[in-house]
């Protein structure tokens, strides 16, 4: 018989903690299934991997940061560490270990979850599963039998990879962080390059993330982007790690990092690169001045005075349009990830594969979604935004409770 359950929480990352805490201080009960373990999202990432905003920024409801060091970047096991403890102190009913397979229309309740550890019954489910589950790797053609690839989520260190040289293909936030460590490491890296935004790591001695935190820019709605494909930019290229420092295509390049363009067709052993890193350079500065004229239209009005705000220097650089594959030990694909909800078995998502919310309520009733990026706001995903959503959402949920039929 299928076990039946009132209200079912999918994923214990942020929001699925955060969401949980919220129902529990409404007495609301409920279970949350996790696939692997608490903060699994956070476990996959590489082995140096620091948070890229600042320490206060874990601020999961109830549980501010308490830390001495607020603007700095703590490292990936003491993010877990910070999940583990807010599972802890606020009594969430995690249940590790559990795959949802699938989510239907039940006959005995509004759902049916079908797991690894057999059939559930539910009248409401809130996903937390996370926006970007699914790696992308772009439409360019095959690469020679042979030469390795991995995903950005398979890479842990760099001596776990095969000898030789890398290319790292994409340059949002992973493939800079990659491309450094790897170079660092004594690797040759090529870095295949595309549209990201860039800012600086500090100004004044703050960290950026706190700036922008003083101003309306982590409040602005999914209304406010240009297109929707703008919901799936890159996140801006910057680094927690060695304390936190400039990352973007200039330090990279001043490094010794091969730049690229982004990847356009791969022929046998031979890559073909377009010779657009000049245009991907000049977007990233655009996004760079917007931010510039957001901090000194807005910091003032808070109090605050515009810190110094560094201009870039003018990028040169000599086009690399083709590789010789041959030459590579690995390959990395850091281009970004998108939704997967293919699991869920009712129209809930528009064309992008986001799910269709108001403030987390789906269509459906009894289906709600929480930390999906921009789901509201900007903020809607971080661990500095995500209580506001999963407070709406367990309002939602609790009042009114809807009978089933409703």
């Amino acid at each position: 018989m299928p076990e039946k359950i009132d209200t079912v929480v999918i994923g214990a990352g942020q929001a699925g903690l955060a969401v949980s805490r919220e129902l529990g201080i409404r007495g609301i009960g409920h279970a949350v299934l996790e696939r692997s373990r608490v903060g699994q999202s956070w476990r996959e990432r590489w082995d140096s991997f620091t948070l890229v905003t600042p320490n206060w920024t874990m601020d999961l409801p109830g549980s501010p940061y308490s830390g001495a060091d607020p603007e700095g970047h703590v490292p990936r096991d003491q993010i877990v560490g910070y999940l583990e403890d807010y599972r802890s102190k606020w009594h969430v009913p995690v249940r590790e270990g559990i795959n949802v397979n699938s989510l239907l229309a039940g006959t005995e309740s509004r759902f049916e979850l079908a797991t690894s550890l057999g059939p559930i019954n539910a009248n409401n489910v809130v996903v937390c599963t996370g926006s970007f589950s699914k790696p992308h790797r772009p439409p360019v053609g095959m690469l020679p039998p042979g030469l390795p690839a991995i995903d950005a989520l398979e890479y842990r260190n760099p001596a776990e990879l095969p000898p030789g040289k890398v290319l790292v293909i994409g340059s949002g936030q992973t493939g800079c962080q990659l491309a450094e460590e790897l170079f660092l490491a004594g690797r040759e890296v090529f870095l295949s390059c595309g549209r990201a935004p860039r800012m600086p790591r500090w100004l004044d001695g703050i960290d950026i993330v706190t700036w922008l935190s003083r101003t309306g820019f982590f409040d602005l709605p999914l209304a406010s982007l240009p297109s929707p494909g703008a919901r799936l930019l890159a996140n801006p290229q910057n680094t927690g790690a060695a304390g936190g420092h400039d990352l973007d295509f200039r330090t990279l390049q001043r490094l010794g990092v091969v730049l690229l363009g982004h990847l356009a067709h791969v022929d046998g052993h031979r890559a073909s690169f377009v010779d657009d890193l000049g245009a991907s350079v000049a977007f990233g500065d655009a996004r760079w001045a917007e931010l510039r004229a957001l901090l000194a239209a807005e910091l003032p009005a808070q109090g605050y005075e515009v810190p110094g705000t560094p201009i870039e220097d003018a990028f040169r650089y000599d086009p690399v349009t083709d590789l010789d594959l041959n030459d590579i030990g690995v390959v990395i694909f850091t281009a970004g990830y998108r939704p997967d909800y293919g699991w869920i078995d009712f129209p809930v998502c528009d064309e992008s594969g986001f799910p269709i919310t108001e403030a987390g309520t789906s269509p459906v009733p009894g289906l709600f979604f929480c930390g999906v990026h921009f789901m509201r706001v900007r903020r809607s995903a971080l661990l500095f935004g995500v209580g506001l959503d999963a407070a709406l959402v367990a309002e939602s949920l609790a009042s009114p409770r809807r009978p089933r039929d409703a």
